[in-house]
């Protein structure tokens, strides 16, 4: 469980991340203002979906998808998709925030200097924006260890050790949830201890997340 936990935690970030700044940096620095303004909208709309519903929708209609590639659908790679949905408006809005707080007169310094678009968003706006968009990664990925309800109704609720994406798992936060309700004495605390592994992650996430804010804003 520890393994599925960190295993789908990892490849939500994995894949959220790139998605996620590519998505400020195209309503940033590409679309239309009517374009970008509305998209953001969609990205707030997203983050405030509860995560049941992203669950049933997973549940539904992406975990069929995938049990056409390999049965049985329900399954660490739905469980990562899933978590990558949900986690991909913080890291976007984030990342958004991040390169709205570079400073003009960097932007007005590499145009003068000729760069390109391109140039000047890997070589000054990234590099300027870099500690806020190491904060919502890390964010991202405290909210992605703690998610319940939505992978518990998509990974499967198997206990064991996953060998393929393909395979069926059960997450710590599903485990408690799941059981909490009838275990007693050894069972329960062994419950508890789970619960202050997922919190002492989480706070080390927060914490991690704390000092890269700082160093924005000392920057």
């Amino acid at each position: 469980m520890l393994s599925a936990t960190l295993y789908s935690t990892l490849g939500a970030v994995l894949l959220a991340t790139p998605l996620g700044i590519g998505s400020a940096l195209f309503s940033h620095y590409y679309a239309p203002s009517y374009v970008a303004g509305g998209y953001r909208r969609l990205i707030e709309l997203l983050a405030g979906i509860p995560s049941v519903v992203y669950g049933f929708w997973g549940l539904t209609t992406l975990a069929p998808l995938v049990g056409r590639l390999h049965p049985p659908g329900v399954s660490l790679l739905t469980g990562i998709l899933i978590l990558t949905l949900m986690i991909l408006p913080t890291v976007a809005l984030t990342v958004d925030a991040a390169l709205a707080a570079v400073p003009i007169a960097y932007i007005h310094s590499g145009a003068a200097l000729g760069l390109s678009r391109w140039g000047l968003i890997s070589g000054v706006t990234l590099p300027a924006a870099r500690s806020g968009i190491a904060a919502g990664t890390l964010l991202a990925t405290g909210r992605a260890i703690g998610e319940t309800m939505a992978v518990l109704m998509v990974a499967g609720n198997v206990v064991e050790q996953p060998h393929s994406i393909f395979d069926s798992v059960r997450t710590l936060t599903a485990n408690i949830a799941l059981e909490m309700a009838y275990a007693t004495g050894e069972h329960r605390a062994a419950l508890f201890v789970s619960g202050m592994a997922l919190m002492s992650m989480v706070l080390v996430l927060v914490g991690l997340a704390e000092l890269f804010s700082k160093e924005r804003q000392h920057v």
